[in-house]
């Protein structure tokens, strides 16, 4: 009796880190009003949840329990639960909110809002606004690693602001190229990349001096961005073209343009770096390319006008080599994905190891 129950526990327990094992590709349909939650692992549209008016930008937290989707038209934050893939909460913002960015520890959500020349800080765990700080214009937004600061892109003036997110003010501003919009941190957080649109380039802060240290050229009006979980490589989506820079962080040049779909805009990269998420507003759908051949592979079906994605985050490391059985090794993603079971025990074997 004891052995059937610890094996229906085991079962049990693998079938709990399978489903949290899965990864979720969520897209905000600006002119549908929807978000759209695809299946990276099969690239099926399995759910859509009805929002506030003109979606824009989204960002997910660090457990993965929620998705926090900037409402443009709507002046407020949509709260969704990923696990029922429901709509729970509703936040009034700013004036047309667009950019969303979360700390790493999940506790506060940034949104910018860039008619209101301000960002609206939300508690998480209660859902409401606790600070609004004074920007010129803000649009995207990323956070450090160390969630100590906030990079802004302020567009129409040509700037960034960081913002101290212990005290919610702006401790600098610094000069990049024309018209920024979009921003991401590399992993390590030692360097952060705003695509300058009407530049059609980027520029590569140094965040410890926070001065630009190298400017990229990439293709027509670059949007939004994203950085591989390595940190090597950046993808950039270029509306005017239809296509996608990719760009090689270390020597700061593109080694690869991708074509996509109709107006590219937002950029999303799975957990184990294979695959990267890009959406077409120009046609309503969502390109999968293979971050090592650099090809799309795929193409999604999603609603109308799809500008922001973001993904859930990755499982993983695994503490045991139960975890590893029956499947279970094929569901993480930190630090690496495993090539079968006995690389996944491998990795358990040398932690334990190690204590």
């Amino acid at each position: 009796m004891r052995v059937t129950c610890l094996v229906c526990w085991l079962g049990m327990a693998l079938v709990a880190i399978a489903a949290q094992g899965q990864t979720f590709a969520y897209v905000a349909n600006a002119h549908s009003n929807s978000v759209s939650v695809i299946d990276t692992a099969s690239h099926k549209v399995v759910g859509t949840v009805a929002v506030g008016a003109y979606p824009w930008g989204l960002a997910i937290t660090p457990d993965g329990s929620r998705v926090y989707v900037a409402d443009t038209d709507s002046n407020s934050v949509s709260v969704i639960d990923t696990r029922s893939k429901k709509l729970i909460d509703t936040v009034a913002v700013g004036d047309n909110p667009i950019g969303v960015a979360i700390t790493p520890d999940g506790k506060r959500a940034y949104v910018t809002n860039p008619f209101s020349n301000s960002v609206s800080v939300i508690d998480t765990a209660t859902n409401t606004v606790t600070a609004t700080v004074s920007t010129e214009n803000p649009y995207g937004a990323a956070i450090t690693p160390n969630g100590i600061s906030a990079y802004v892109p302020d567009s129409n003036d040509n700037l960034v602001s960081v913002i101290d997110t212990g005290s919610n003010t702006v401790t600098a501003t610094l000069t990049v190229g024309d018209n920024p919009i979009g921003v991401a941190i590399t992993p390590d957080g030692t360097r952060a990349y705003v695509t300058n649109a009407f530049g059609f380039s980027l520029s590569v802060i140094d965040t410890a001096t926070n001065t630009v240290t190298a400017t990229v050229p990439v293709g027509g009006i670059p949007f939004w961005l994203a950085i591989t979980p390595d940190g090597t490589r950046a993808y950039v989506a270029n509306g005017a073209d239809g296509t996608v820079s990719v760009i090689d962080t270390a020597s700061n040049t593109a080694i690869a343009t991708v074509k996509v779909g109709s107006v590219p805009f937002g950029v999303a990269i799975t957990p184990d770096g294979a695959r990267a998420y890009v959406t077409n507003s120009g046609e309503s759908a969502v390109s999968v390319i293979d971050t090592v051949s650099n090809t799309v592979i795929d193409t999604v079906r999603v609603g109308y006008g799809p500008f922001g994605v973001a993904m859930t985050p990755g499982i993983g490391p695994p503490t045991n080599k139960n975890q590893c059985k029956k499947g279970g090794w094929r569901v993480f993603t930190i630090p690496e994905k495993f090539k079968n079971q006995g690389d996944c025990i491998s990795f358990v074997n040398a932690g334990q190891q190690g204590l």
